[in-house]
């Protein structure tokens, strides 16, 4: 843009010089205040429609919105003999050691045993429905979930919920001595449900390949964070993943297609996203029916948001960098009232830490960090997102603002017994950080996930479906 707002021919005296930039001074503070002005309108929108539906909720839903307190008692610690105390003094352990101490006296809390186990088929009366994060869930065959690192679809045509994840029953190892934890291969698991919490296992949608060695699903390598959207116009189901190899370089996605949710899906390639490295990702399918895959990239540095192409198998030329340099990974991403709103971790490798929520008016930026969503528990609990990492966040059909956060609490040390932890999502109230888009008067609500050690879809939502 030229800076010659006036001809080079006119002339002018001091004076009109003076009133020139007095009248820009006071046009510049004038906007300024107009677009306070609105910014304030805005909250205030925001605020009655806020107070309007939580006066419309149910009795349950706002319970669901309770802080619910935590208090880990850390065990006392090992006896050590004066001359091992004299050569290393013992530091205070903090509550994330014991998290990843496989031989913790407090493990239990984190990874309970199979005598507390979620089993929906058995008539437990009042306590049925009732969701306990980081228990063991059983299928209706009485087998934990294989569903790591997943997603929800819910299906139109069926009026099914089908979740896909990775299937990792297998033993847990590293590829060197420095390498981070994986399981070989064993494909993509789906199951269905007609309520959220009774899973069907209905096997193997994507099966690893046993014999190629140069396939990008041989059970050497490594497949994480499988989603499925459907296409309306191919009438095909889509599933994206990451690829990888044993030492994490191939750093590519991975697509495949299915006629049913339930598969067989036909695996048809990888690739790098835009030709950048691509690892922890999901894809999210807006109102219009255009699809974005969104993947942490450069080394983990960043994130890249692009739309794919009309049949969901590939990427096209429109992609845009964000959250520059914070580090995020673990996207997950979802809408409400046209913004949009996305859950991020932080790079810890296996380690919990502390969630971050974002929003943007357009899927491509850009985007504010609004701060820690996570509510209740204690300051450990919520620093950690609860002990888990972010996979995916579901809307719940039939009330607006209303969401479940689904997230995986890993454990490096036997994969296959990572648990899941679902909780409530919803939004409402201030964000918590100034955003520097909007001159610090936020168009969006708070994004707040609350902690309990159980609870339950109110029974009005679950016969809305």
């Amino acid at each position: 843009m030229s800076r010659n707002f006036f001809p080079s021919a006119t002339r002018w005296s001091s004076g009109s010089s003076s009133c020139s930039m007095s009248i820009v001074v006071r046009s510049v503070v004038g906007c300024l205040l107009m677009l306070h002005l609105y910014s304030l309108i805005c909250q205030s929108d925001i605020q009655n429609k806020e107070i309007d539906t939580s006066m419309s909720r149910h009795p349950l839903l706002l319970k669901l919105e309770e802080v619910e307190e935590e208090n880990i008692k850390m065990p006392r610690p090992r006896r050590r003999s004066p001359r091992a105390a004299k050569r290393k003094p013992r530091r205070p352990t903090a509550v994330i050691d014991e998290f990843l101490d496989e031989s913790s006296q407090i493990r239990h809390i984190f990874f309970p045993d199979m005598k507390t186990s979620i089993d929906p088929t058995k008539d437990a009366g009042n306590d049925s429905f009732f969701y306990y994060p980081g228990r063991i869930w059983l299928d209706t065959e009485g087998n934990p979930i294989q569903a790591h690192g997943g997603g929800i679809l819910f299906d139109e045509r069926s009026r099914t919920y089908y979740w896909y994840g990775e299937y990792k029953d297998g033993p847990t190892y590293h590829a060197h001595r420095k390498g981070a934890a994986r399981v070989d291969i064993i494909g993509v698991g789906c199951y269905s449900s007609k309520d959220l919490w009774t899973w069907k296992n209905e096997g193997l949608v994507l099966a690893a390949e046993g014999k190629n060695e140069t396939h990008d699903l041989h059970r050497s390598n490594v497949l994480e964070r499988p989603k499925v959207i459907y296409n309306n116009k191919t009438g095909k189901y889509v599933m994206w993943m990451h690829i990888d190899n044993a030492n994490y370089t191939k750093a590519s996605v991975g697509i495949a297609v299915s006629d049913s949710p339930t598969g067989p899906f036909d695996y048809l390639y990888s690739q790098r996203p835009h030709e950048f490295d691509s690892r922890d990702m999901t894809i999210f399918k807006d109102d219009n029916g255009i699809a974005y895959i969104i993947y942490s990239s450069v080394d983990n540095s960043e994130l890249h948001i692009g739309p794919l192409n009309e049949e969901y198998l590939n990427v096209t030329r429109v992609v845009t960098r964000i959250l520059v340099g914070q580090h995020r990974e673990a996207p997950a991403l979802f809408k409400h009232e046209g913004i949009y709103y996305m859950i991020t971790s932080g790079c810890t490798s296996w380690a919990p830490n502390k969630a971050l929520a974002h929003a943007a008016k357009s899927i491509l930026g850009p985007w504010e960090t609004l701060g820690n969503p996570c509510i209740g528990g204690n300051k450990v609990v919520r620093f950690t997102t609860f002990f888990s990492q972010s996979t995916y966040v579901f809307p719940f059909p039939g009330l607006p603002g209303f969401f479940i956060f689904m997230a995986d609490r890993w454990n490096p040390a036997n994969l296959r017994d990572s648990r899941y932890v679902w909780l409530p999502l919803t939004l409402g109230g201030a964000a918590d950080q100034p955003l520097e888009y909007t001159f610090g008067f936020p168009f969006w609500s708070r994004v707040s996930i609350y902690w309990h050690k159980r609870w339950r879809l109110p029974d009005i939502l679950r016969e809305k479906k």
